[in-house]
């Protein structure tokens, strides 16, 4: 492999750490440029390669958050653990079937999202618990589930799914939202890096020099997004939701 190859996928790894520390979505930026760089690799061999630097910025950055934001130890351990089984699953089905069939539903579904984000101004701007404690482990329990299994078996916008749940559905703001959201994620790439590894599909000369650009990229984001709160994370959820949409919009449009 050539010395530049390997730069653009460290530089590539910046961006999607500090993109992903925000507010998810990191996996926009390193996934394609991964893809194109190592075309010659077997396709499960660059996602299970990226998955590495995709564990270690989150993990930096998921470090800056519980500095600051007080967590939910218990219900967060719940979802940490259903996050790596589902996500394990997720990557075991990708093994056997394509995930291709799923782009067109999350063309409509990414659509409905940036539209009610931009319009309802205040949303991920306040706290509104109303649930009982049972219903916040159940409703954690099955985002971990549903989420984790998407990022095994299909992967980009992971972060902002999991960041869109917990404001719709648990009531947090978009800081505890995107807090809460790395530590999920961390356990969902966990999971698939176990299955990633019990197969040999992670090339480690890539993997950890990726790694460490992730990790510098994901602390620095982390960092502003606890500076600037709030308002700062719904504008930056809305341009990365709608990079998402744009690459599901070509994978099922114009992709050959």
């Amino acid at each position: 492999m050539e010395s530049y190859v390997l730069i653009v996928l460290c530089v590539a790894a910046f961006g999607a750490g500090f993109v992903d520390a925000i507010v998810g979505g990191g996996g926009l930026i390193q996934t394609p440029i991964g893809l194109v760089m190592l075309s010659n690799l077997p396709v499960a061999s660059v996602i299970g390669t990226l998955k590495i630097p995709s564990f270690s910025g989150t993990f930096f950055a998921a470090i800056q958050y519980l500095k600051t934001i007080k967590m939910d130890w218990k219900l967060l351990s719940i979802m940490m653990v259903v996050a790596v089984i589902s996500a394990f699953l997720g990557s075991t089905v990708l093994t056997y079937v394509s995930n291709d069939f799923m782009k067109p539903v999350l063309l409509v579904v990414l659509s409905l999202l940036v539209i009610y984000t931009y319009v309802k101004k205040n949303f991920g701007l306040h706290v509104d618990k109303s649930h009982s404690v049972s219903q916040q482990i159940f409703y954690g329990a099955a985002i971990s589930f549903f989420i984790g299994f998407y990022d095994g078996f299909i992967g980009p916008g992971t972060g902002s799914f999991l960041v869109l749940a917990f404001v719709t559905i648990l009531g947090y703001d978009f800081l505890q939202a995107s807090a809460n959201a790395k530590m999920v994620n961390l356990a969902t790439n966990f999971g698939s890096i176990c299955l990633f590894v019990i197969k040999g599909k992670i090339i480690w000369m890539i993997a950890i020099p990726m790694a460490v650009c992730n990790a510098i990229g994901g602390f620095i984001g982390a960092k502003l997004a606890i500076n600037k709160g709030n308002t700062f994370i719904r504008i930056f959820f809305l341009i990365v939701v709608i990079g998402t949409l744009v690459r599901f919009a070509y994978d099922v449009f114009l992709k050959k």
